[in-house]
């Protein structure tokens, strides 16, 4: 396969902003097609790339001139169509959370094992290399022993119709901004972690959570505490406490790509700053995809794992309304 050929399965404002100019910028891939319900905007975001407009989703996916797609639709539409693709025979870059389920995010995650093709959760933050830097520390010892693990991520209040707020899309906090916490608590700590309690908050009006608050702990009693919103002043963090230190990481889950990360890194003798280079973690996904592709690299177990806690969290939650 020289160039992958993928199709966009609507015209959401991710793709628009972050995933189409990161894919059309990458060499060995070319944006082929964009499918909409909407023949106009299929034809708008099409044009810009060069691209085939296609009415439909189902339309696209049975074109024999697309090798992957991706799925920047509302999440209670990832499994159905997530599904659909690979039965295809088609590659699959879906958007986070891959479905609203774990039992569907397993289900799909053995589908493309046993159909032998790429699978894979656009949850970017875990591409940028300034993680990788994070966890090179704490391998060698920096802050001693991890003791607990703190991440929040939030944002401004959304406009009332937002799609964020319609529980029927799959809205709400948890699935919108919790994965962000979520999974850095699985990336630093491992798999194993349990949901010991969590509370879910539903603003005024609103039919779906807005905010949200859990502590997880490992087995061996190293704790999670994670806060996510869709009301509240920006916050985008996490630190690691350890034995001997802690370990701070500000603008942590989208950063610009011109970024320059800052790792704060405080001990008893005092504090330092680690200043590390910009990095481009849309453009690191859209390689990452590429590279599963190209090598048929099977799901990464995490995205179930990550499933699995949502899932926890949700049912452990007790339900606040204000």
């Amino acid at each position: 396969m020289k160039t992958i050929r993928i199709g966009i399965l609507g015209c959401a404002d991710i793709a628009r902003r972050r995933m189409l100019p990161a894919m059309a910028a990458q060499d060995d891939l070319a944006v082929a097609a964009v499918a909409s319900r909407d023949a106009a905007r299929a034809r708008e975001l099409a044009g810009e790339y060069d691209a085939r407009p296609v009415t439909g989703y189902a339309e696209l996916l049975e074109r024999d001139d697309i090798d992957a797609v991706y799925v920047p639709l509302p999440a209670a539409l990832h499994a159905r169509w997530t599904e659909a693709a690979l039965r295809a025979g088609k590659h699959v870059l879906a958007e986070k959370p891959l479905t609203t389920s774990w039992r569907e995010t397993g289900r799909l995650v053995a589908l493309a094992g046993e159909c032998g093709l790429a699978l894979m959760e656009n949850v970017m933050f875990v591409h940028h290399s300034q993680h990788a830097a994070v966890a090179k520390l704490i391998t060698d010892g920096v802050i001693g022993e991890p003791r607990a693990f703190h991440a929040a991520f939030a944002v401004p209040p959304l406009p009332h119709d937002d799609i964020r707020h319609r529980p029927e899309l799959g809205g709400g906090a948890l699935w919108d901004v919790g994965v962000y916490p979520v999974r850095a608590a699985l990336h630093f700590l491992g798999e194993g972690l349990d949901v010991l309690g969590a509370a879910l908050t539903e603003g005024p009006g609103r039919a779906v959570d807005t905010a949200g608050t859990a502590l997880l702990s490992t087995s061996d009693g190293v704790s999670a505490q994670l806060t996510f919103g869709l009301e509240h002043a920006y916050r985008s963090a996490y630190e690691i406490w350890g034995s001997l230190g802690r370990i701070t990481v500000e603008r942590a889950f989208t950063p610009p790509a011109e970024h320059r990360p800052r790792v704060k890194v405080e001990l008893r003798t005092g504090s330092e700053e680690i200043v590390l280079p910009a990095d481009d973690q849309v453009a690191a996904t859209v390689r990452a995809f590429a590279a599963a592709v190209r090598s048929g690299a099977a799901p990464d177990p995490a995205v179930v794992e990550q499933a699995r806690l949502l899932r926890d969290l949700r049912e452990r939650a007790r339900v606040v309304r204000r």
